[in-house]
C-alpha cells in the first residue's frame, strides 16, 4: 500500500522530471536560434537533437498506452516528430518537442495542484498516540488504542481516535472543515479524529479504534482519490481513436493532392489532441480538489462527473437533514413548580446516564446556563428512567409512573406532545410529577437553504427515505419542500426506492448510518456525512462530507457541475481550434513550425481554462460578518429560557388568575425586557446594517426589522396589562393577555427560525447553532 508520503511525492517527482525535459529541449532550441545566423547546419543539428530528446520519452509513452490497449495523443505526437525529422523540418520538430514536453509539465502541475488537498489529508493521519496508564504516559502505535483507553493529546498534535473530552479543549478543525477559527469543546463532548489540539494538553477517552474512527474512512477515500485517474480521460482516449485516423486521412490527402510531404507534417503537427486528453482530466481533477476544499472528499473523477448530472436526491432523515440528537424543545411544569429548578434537578440525575434522552436533558440545562445540583444514590432502570437523591428529595426522570393519575396540567402536556410529535420525559420529585420535558430531533438550520440551492442547480426530485414514522417524516418533508416521502423504510425499502429513481435520471443518496450503507452503495453517487456517520456509511459512499454541515452537499453539486462544464467547454473549444488549424495546414496556410506554435497556444489556453475549476465562485467573503453572526447565533441559544417563559406564562393563565399565573407573567415580562429586547435592539443597530451592506441591498432586512417592531409592540402591551394590575392579574385581563403571549411566542419562534436559517447560515463559520425548527 502506498504511504501518504509516497502518494504526495509522486506528482512532484513527475513534474520535476517533465520540467527537466522541457529545460533540455528549450536550451537546445534556443541554442539553435542563436546559432542560426552563423551556421544553418549547426542550428539544424541542435533542433534535431531537441527532436530526438523528445522522441525517446514519446516512444515510451506510446508503448505504455499500447500495452494498456489504447492509443491517443502520444502516438500522434510521435508521428509528428518522426515526420518533421524525416522531411528536414528540424525547427518544427523542436517546436513539437517543446509543445509535447510543456503539455506534460502542465498536466503534472495540474495533477499536483488538484491532489494537494487530498495529500494533506493523507499526510495528517496520526501514526502514534500517547496513552495514559497507571505508570504514566506511554507512546504507542495509534492502532493499539482501544475504546475506553485514555489518550493524551499534546498541543499541536492531531487527535488519533474519536473520543470524549475529559477536560475542555481548543481544537483547530480547519483541515477537515476549512474553517480557520479554533473551536472550543466543552467537557464530556465528542471530539473527532483528525482535528488538531490548538490549546493545552487534553485527555480524551477513546470511543473507537483508529480503524473505526471518523478520520479512518476519510483517509481511505483520500488514498483512492489520490491514486485514481478521472474516467473522463478514458473517454478522451476513445475520442482520440477517431481523431487520430481523421488527422492521418487529412494529412494523407494533403500529401497526395499536393505531392508535398511538408503539408502532411504540418497537418499532423496541428492535430495533437492535447486539449481533449489534458484539459478534460485536469478540469475533473481540479474539481475534486475544489470539492475537498469545500469540505467534501470525492472518491474519483467518475463520482464527481456523475454528481454534476444529478437529477434526483434521496436523503435519510435522522442525522442528515435533522441534527440527529434529541433536544428539549419546551418544558411544561406543574402550577407550583419552577422550570429552571426542576431542570437543574433532572440534569443532576441524568448526567450519570448514557441514554440519548439523558444527554438532551443535560444539554438543555447547559444551554440555559444552569449548573446541575449534586446527586447521590443514582440508579437506572432500563425502560423506566433514572432515580437519585437531590437536596434531600427523591428525583425520578423518565416515564410517568403507571400508577399516577395525570393532573390537568400533565394531561395538557401529553396532548401537547401528541400535537408536536414529541417524546415526553417526566420529572417527578418525591413521587409527584413536577414537569414534563418535550424532546425531539430538530431540523438543521442549513437544511432548507440547501434544498433551495439544489433545486436551483437542476435537481427535479428531492426524496426523504427514513425509518421514522410517517407523521414525523411528512412534517420534515413539508418544512423543507421535499417532493416525496418514504417512511417506515428498512434498508431493503431504501434500495428499492433508489433503484426506482435511477430509471428517471442520475440519483444521489445522502445518509450517515449503518442502515444507509446499502442505499449509498446502490445509488449512482452515495454521499455520507463523515463527522458522525458510521464507518460503514463512509466506506459505501462515493463522497464524504467531512464536517457536520449539509450545505456542503450543495457546494459539491455546484463544483461538480462547473467542473464538468469546463471540461466539455475546454475539450470542444480545443478540438474545434485544432480541426481548423489542420484544415489551414492542409491548404498550405500553416507551415509545420507555425502549426506547432498554434497548437501550443491552443493547448495552453484550454488547460488554463480547465484549471478554472479550482476557483469556484462562492460569493463575497464573509469575514466582516462572521464575528457578528457567531455572536448573535450564540445569543439565540442563551435566550431559550426567556423565549420559553412566554409560552409558560400563557399556559399558566389557562388555569385562571392567581399568584402562580401572576408570577409567571411577570417573570416572562422581566426576561423579555432584560434579555430579548436588548438582543433585538443590538441586532437592529449592529447586525442588520452589516448584513444589508454585505447583501448590497438596503431593503434586505426590512421584513426582519418589522418583526422586531411587532415583538416590541407585544411586549409593551404586556407591560400595560401589568401596570393596570399592580396587585395581581384580574379575570377580565386573562383572554387578551393570553392572546398577546401566545402571539408573541409565535412571532418569536418564527423570527428566531428565520434568522437561524436565512442569516446565520450565510457565514463560513457560524456558531454551533445547528437546529431551528423541531423535526
Amino acid at each position: 500500500m502506498k504511504t501518504a508520503e509516497t502518494t504526495s511525492k509522486t506528482p512532484a517527482r513527475r513534474m520535476l522530471r517533465e520540467a527537466v525535459l522541457v529545460a533540455v529541449i528549450g536550451v537546445l532550441g534556443a541554442a539553435g536560434l542563436v546559432a542560426r545566423p552563423f551556421s544553418g547546419a549547426v542550428a539544424d543539428m541542435l533542433w534535431l537533437a531537441a527532436t530526438v530528446v523528445a522522441l525517446v520519452p514519446a516512444a515510451v509513452w506510446v508503448c505504455q498506452d499500447l500495452r494498456r490497449g489504447r492509443y491517443g495523443a502520444d502516438l500522434l505526437a510521435l508521428v509528428a516528430l518522426v515526420g518533421a525529422a524525416a522531411v528536414g523540418e528540424y525547427f518544427a520538430g523542436a517546436l513539437i518537442a517543446l509543445m509535447v514536453a510543456t503539455g506534460r509539465v502542465l498536466e503534472a502541475y495540474a495533477g499536483r495542484r488538484a491532489g494537494r488537498d487530498l495529500s494533506a489529508l493523507l499526510g495528517r493521519a496520526p501514526m502514534q498516540a500517547h496513552q495514559r496508564r497507571a505508570g504514566g504516559i506511554e507512546t504507542v502505535a495509534a492502532t493499539e488504542i482501544s475504546p475506553g483507553d485514555v489518550v493524551v493529546v499534546l498541543p499541536g498534535e492531531t487527535v488519533p481516535v474519536d473520543g470524549v473530552l475529559a477536560v475542555a479543549g481548543v481544537f483547530d478543525e480547519s483541515a477537515l472543515t476549512g474553517e480557520s477559527v479554533p473551536v472550543v469543546r466543552r467537557v464530556s463532548t465528542e471530539v473527532r479524529s483528525g482535528v488538531v489540539n490548538a490549546g493545552a494538553a487534553v485527555d480524551i477517552r477513546a470511543s473507537a479504534t483508529v480503524e473505526e474512527s471518523t478520520y479512518a474512512g476519510i483517509v481511505t477515500l483520500a488514498r483512492q482519490a489520490a491514486a485514481t485517474v478521472a474516467p473522463t480521460a478514458r473517454l478522451a482516449d476513445r475520442v482520440a481513436v477517431w481523431f487520430l485516423p481523421l488527422a492521418l486521412v487529412i494529412a494523407g490527402l494533403a500529401w497526395i493532392l499536393t505531392r508535398d510531404p511538408v503539408r502532411a507534417v504540418a497537418v499532423v503537427v496541428t492535430a495533437t489532441p492535447c486539449p481533449l486528453l489534458l484539459a478534460v482530466p485536469v478540469a475533473i481533477t481540479a474539481g475534486m480538489s475544489r470539492a475537498a476544499r469545500a469540505g467534501v472528499v470525492v472518491k474519483d473523477g467518475a463520482a464527481l462527473e456523475t454528481l454534476g448530472h444529478a437529477r434526483c436526491l434521496a436523503m435519510d432523515k435522522t442525522g442528515t437533514v435533522t441534527v440527529g440528537r434529541p433536544a428539549v424543545i419546551d418544558i411544561v411544569t406543574a402550577p407550583s413548580a419552577d422550570a429552571d429548578r426542576v431542570l437543574r434537578q433532572a440534569a443532576a440525575v441524568e448526567q450519570f446516564s448514557p441514554h440519548v434522552l439523558a444527554n438532551a436533558v443535560t444539554a438543555a440545562a447547559t444551554a440555559r446556563g444552569l449548573e446541575p445540583d449534586a446527586a447521590q444514590d443514582v440508579s437506572e432502570q432500563p425502560g423506566l428512567g433514572a432515580t437519585g437523591t437531590v437536596d434531600g428529595h427523591r428525583v425520578q426522570v423518565g416515564r410517568l409512573p403507571s400508577r399516577t393519575e395525570p393532573a390537568p396540567w400533565a394531561q395538557a402536556a401529553q396532548r401537547r406532545a401528541r400535537l408536536d410529535l414529541a417524546v415526553l420525559v417526566w420529572v417527578c420529585v418525591d413521587d409527584v410529577p413536577m414537569a414534563a420535558l418535550l424532546v425531539r430531533d430538530r431540523i438543521r438550520a442549513d437544511a432548507a437553504r440547501t434544498m433551495r440551492r439544489l433545486r436551483s442547480a437542476g435537481l427535479r426530485r428531492l426524496l426523504l427515505l427514513t425509518g421514522d414514522r410517517v407523521d414525523n417524516a411528512a412534517e420534515v418533508a413539508h418544512l423543507l419542500g421535499l417532493t416525496e416521502v418514504v417512511a417506515d423504510a428498512d434498508p431493503a425499502d431504501k434500495i428499492a426506492a433508489i433503484r426506482a429513481e435511477r430509471g428517471d435520471g442520475v440519483t444521489v443518496m445522502v445518509g450517515d448510518g449503518v442502515n444507509d450503507a446499502p442505499a449509498l452503495a446502490v445509488a449512482d453517487v452515495g454521499v455520507a456525512l463523515g463527522s458522525r456517520g458510521s464507518t460503514a456509511a463512509v466506506q459505501a459512499a462515493d463522497a464524504v462530507i467531512v464536517d457536520d454541515r449539509i450545505d456542503r452537499l450543495a457546494d459539491a453539486v455546484e463544483v461538480a457541475q462547473r467542473a464538468h462544464r469546463l471540461a466539455v467547454q475546454s475539450a470542444v473549444a480545443g478540438m474545434t481550434l485544432s480541426l481548423a488549424a489542420m484544415i489551414a495546414a492542409a491548404f498550405g496556410l500553416l507551415v509545420p513550425a507555425a502549426g506547432a506554435l498554434v497548437q501550443e497556444g491552443i493547448d495552453i489556453v484550454v488547460i488554463l481554462n480547465a484549471l478554472r475549476a479550482l476557483r469556484i465562485h462562492r460569493g463575497r467573503r464573509t469575514a466582516e460578518i462572521d464575528p457578528l453572526v457567531a455572536r448573535f447565533a450564540r445569543e439565540h441559544d442563551r435566550l431559550q429560557t426567556a423565549r420559553a417563559s412566554v409560552r409558560q406564562a400563557a399556559d399558566a393563565l389557562s388555569r385562571g388568575p392567581g399568584p402562580s399565573a401572576d408570577a409567571a407573567v411577570r417573570r416572562a415580562f422581566d426576561l423579555l425586557v432584560e434579555h430579548i429586547l436588548p438582543h433585538e435592539h443590538a441586532e437592529e443597530s449592529q447586525l442588520y446594517p452589516a448584513l444589508a451592506d454585505y447583501l448590497r441591498d438596503p431593503e434586505a432586512m426590512v421584513t426582519m426589522s418589522r418583526e422586531h417592531t411587532e415583538i416590541e409592540r407585544l411586549v409593551d402591551r404586556i407591560r400595560r396589562h401589568l401596570d393596570d394590575s399592580p396587585h395581581g392579574i384580574r379575570a377580565d385581563q386573562i383572554d387578551d393577555l393570553r392572546a398577546t403571549l401566545y402571539g408573541l411566542d409565535a412571532v418569536l419562534t418564527l423570527h428566531f427560525a428565520q434568522e437561524d436559517e436565512a442569516l446565520f447560515t450565510l457565514a463560513r463559520n457560524p456558531a454551533d447553532n445547528s437546529a431551528t425548527s423541531p423535526a
